[in-house]
């Protein structure tokens, strides 16, 4: 019998057992690191920022109020906060499709990639629900 859990190379492959280590070095269809490190700077940049300010929004309302320097209206405080909620909403979509999906960086901006990698999407969807059907 043979032990699937051994590292001898001479012994017989198991097809279930010793593949799963190929599997997991290559990701088929991933996306490459560069590119995630990629989106994963922009994302924090133009969707981290605004909510962040967000947040500050409320912390500078409540000293501002609780220590009677000024008196804001809570509808204010609100909708301004809401409004950086949703511009870092923005930003993550923006911080996504703006970074160049290919291996070279692209712009600083990334506006150029936007089209492209919107296409690209839909483009995917599309097979994927072709592929259900």
């Amino acid at each position: 019998m043979v032990d699937p859990f051994q590292k001898n190379s001479s012994t017989k492959k198991i097809s279930g057992v010793n593949n799963l280590k190929k599997k997991n070095t290559k990701p088929q269809g991933g996306i490459p690191t560069s590119v995630a490190n990629r989106m994963a700077r922009r994302v924090a940049i133009t969707s981290g920022v605004p909510t962040i300010t967000g947040m500050g929004i409320f912390i500078a309302s409540y000293l501002l109020v609780s220590r009677g320097i000024t008196d804001i209206p809570p509808v204010i405080t609100l909708l301004s906060s809401a409004a950086f909620f949703f511009l870092g909403l923005l930003g993550l979509s923006f911080g996504l499709f703006s970074s160049s999906w290919e291996t070279s960086p692209g712009s600083f901006l990334g506006l150029e990639n936007i089209r492209p990698n919107i296409t690209k999407v839909r483009e995917s969807f599309q097979a994927n629900k072709t592929t259900k059907e």
